[in-house]
């Protein structure tokens, strides 16, 4: 008897895709992180915080070397997509990035960390209400899509906050938030983190551009120079706090600052906080119309 193969259908060929590089960003540092943890490592002159950075390489490379996740706790699932209008699988990638999750929580293996609200079930699939998160960016003209991967764990969400300021608060009270949160929670989400900043019109709209800014490359800068050198006096004030690795004292605070923003309403001042851990697990990948892919984030990574 003669033997049939059934060619995946393209859809089943993307799942698979997001799948691998769901569950392999929970094992890998993108090379921006890595490379900034090992910088903070080298200029550290506190014993103990060496000590600390030093067992956050040990357990990169052990996560590596046994192919398991680098943190227990792999977070909520959520996809960043920049999606061309003309991208072929446009209408059905809301499916697959979900089929994509539940096969990255078996992979993985993933914790299973979608509770349903107020049911207090947790689905152990890493799935659920409007779980993966699924934030929509379309673009005309195109016929690729980008998509972000980031896995939200409780301790780099944890000190998430959003308000809206009066005007006459102005950019410093910008920086007095910013400040009152990494100094309020930063201590409790395993720094050194890296710090999102929103400024917007209102508290959705800043806190959403907050999460973008932690999708961006460490050491990159926001395009406008006024925000750019905003990014760069917050940094080096957080870090003058000493909060150290793991919030053990030492000489940083943060991987960086990157602030997003838009334009806003004249009466108010819209900001919101969102940091990414030291294991900021987070991996970019391109998707070309033909389903070739390139990874953005991860050099030499293959799935």
């Amino acid at each position: 008897m003669d033997t049939v193969s059934v060619k995946p259908s393209p859809a089943e060929t993307l799942t698979d895709v997001m799948a691998r590089f769901t569950a392999y960003i929970g094992k890998r540092l993108p090379n921006d992180v890595s490379d900034k943890l090992a910088q903070l490592r080298a200029k550290e002159t506190k014993p103990l915080a060496k000590t600390v950075y030093e067992s956050m390489a040990d357990n990169q490379e052990a996560a590596k070397r046994l192919n398991r996740p680098s943190c227990q706790d792999t977070g909520i699932i959520q996809y960043f997509i920049k999606a061309g209008a003309k991208f072929p699988l446009l209408g059905e990638l809301e499916d697959i990035l979900r089929d994509a999750t539940l096969a990255a929580t078996k992979a993985g293996p993933l914790r299973h960390n979608a509770v349903e609200t107020f049911d207090e079930k947790n689905t152990g699939t890493n799935t659920g209400r409007s779980i993966p998160w699924l934030d929509w960016e379309i673009v005309p003209d195109d016929d690729g899509a980008t998509i972000d991967v980031y896995m939200a764990g409780v301790g780099c969400t944890l000190p998430g906050a959003a308000k809206v300021l009066m005007p006459g608060e102005g950019y410093e009270g910008v920086t007095k938030f910013v400040f009152d949160v990494i100094t309020s929670y930063g201590v409790n989400a395993c720094p050194p983190l890296l710090v999102g900043v929103g400024v917007s019109s209102s508290a959705e709209m800043a806190a959403r551009l907050s999460k973008k800014a932690i999708l961006r490359e460490v050491g990159s800068h926001n395009a406008n120079p006024n925000a750019a050198k905003m990014e760069t006096l917050l940094e080096d004030g957080l870090n003058e706090i000493g909060i150290g690795p793991q919030g053990l004292s030492g000489n940083s605070s943060v991987m960086g600052v990157n602030i997003e923003n838009s334009a806003r309403h004249p009466s108010t001042i819209g900001v919101a906080v969102s940091t990414g851990c030291w294991a900021h697990r987070r991996g970019r990948i391109r998707i070309h119309a033909d389903l070739s892919y390139e990874i953005l984030s991860h050099k030499d990574a293959a799935l």
